[in-house]
């Protein structure tokens, strides 16, 4: 894969100092937890930005391959006894078997079709979550065994939080690569228009599966770290209000934008725990600011923050 460029190794770099110096600024637990949740969230929006902004292929079902990953770390280790970076791993692969079986049928879809058949998706994980009581727990959920690797635990949040954030690091990293690859300019290809791209002898069919599967995974390794973080597993992990919040993380930060998904990540899991002062009001504020927000930054808020900068300093 192609070298980063200048601005995007300078991106990885400003990621990986706020990585470094934020627990300086978190004084308890309780803040350290938000931080993790948005680690993980934006390791999600990584893979989902990659399909949506990239290759303009909209799913509103990832929310299941989320939860596939979390269930399945947490039936493999807390039943079956799998040590849990073995069982995260199988997660993954199991996970993007599965999106490479239905990517062929549900990507030659389009529009608002393309809309439906992910929504079908994640509907039928979530419904399966929840009617297998025996390995699930059902709407009861389940609890999960702590994460180890060769009997050495993440003892507290300061720990999961260098974990987290070490992996979110290489998530960017993976995506900025497969974006400046003869891969990327395929997805970009086909996201201004299929037929083109066809024409100028691209595998439409075969760029989008792929790009649908590596998506799926990042939500599979993201969903597995969530399993044994927060000990305990429901089936609202893989419904559909999730799903749509994953794909407005991505939005609102910027399609297409790599960094846009972080922060549109940071910005949507960090809002409603800013907005608990308006007690009551709290969602009718949080709905009136991402009104504001697409209203005036259409592009989301990384790429219109760019371009504003870009046009200050000329």
């Amino acid at each position: 894969m192609n070298a980063l460029s200048k601005p995007e190794t300078g991106g990885i770099l400003s990621l990986a100092l706020v990585i470094a110096i934020l627990p300086a600024f978190l004084p308890n637990s309780f803040y350290f937890d938000v931080v993790i949740l948005v680690g993980i969230n934006a390791i999600v929006c990584v893979g989902l930005n990659l399909l949506i902004g990239y290759t303009g292929q909209i799913s509103l079902g990832h929310a299941g391959f989320f939860g596939l990953g979390a269930y399945f770390s947490g039936i493999l280790v807390s039943i079956h006894g799998w040590p849990p970076l073995v069982a995260l791993i199988a997660g993954a692969v199991f996970v993007g078997v599965l999106a490479y079986i239905l990517a062929r049928p549900v990507m030659k879809l389009r529009g608002h079709y393309l809309a439906m058949g992910t929504l079908g998706m994640g509907i039928v994980i979530s419904i399966v979550l929840n009617q297998e009581g025996d390995l699930t727990g059902g709407p009861d959920g389940m609890p999960v065994d702590a994460f180890s690797v060769f009997g050495w635990e993440p003892g507290n949040e300061l720990t999961w939080y260098w974990m987290v954030g070490g992996l979110l690091l290489i998530a960017v990293w993976l995506a900025l690569n497969l974006i400046n690859s003869p891969v990327g300019r395929a997805l970009r290809a086909v996201h201004g228009s299929e037929v083109a791209a066809s024409v100028a002898g691209v595998d439409v069919a075969r760029y989008k599966s792929l790009v649908f599967v590596v998506s799926a995974v990042f939500a599979s390794v993201a969903g597995s770290l969530f399993a044994h973080y927060s000990g305990f597993l429901t089936p609202s992990e893989a419904d559909f209000f999730h799903s749509i919040e994953l794909v407005t993380m991505v939005v609102l930060g910027g399609m297409a934008s790599v960094f846009g998904a972080v922060v549109g990540a940071a910005v949507l899991t960090l809002l409603p725990q800013l907005l608990t002062v308006f007690h009551d009001y709290e969602m009718l504020v949080f709905g009136a600011a991402m009104m504001i927000t697409m209203i005036f930054m259409r592009r989301g808020l990384v790429p219109t923050l760019q371009s504003a900068f870009n046009r200050w300093r000329k």
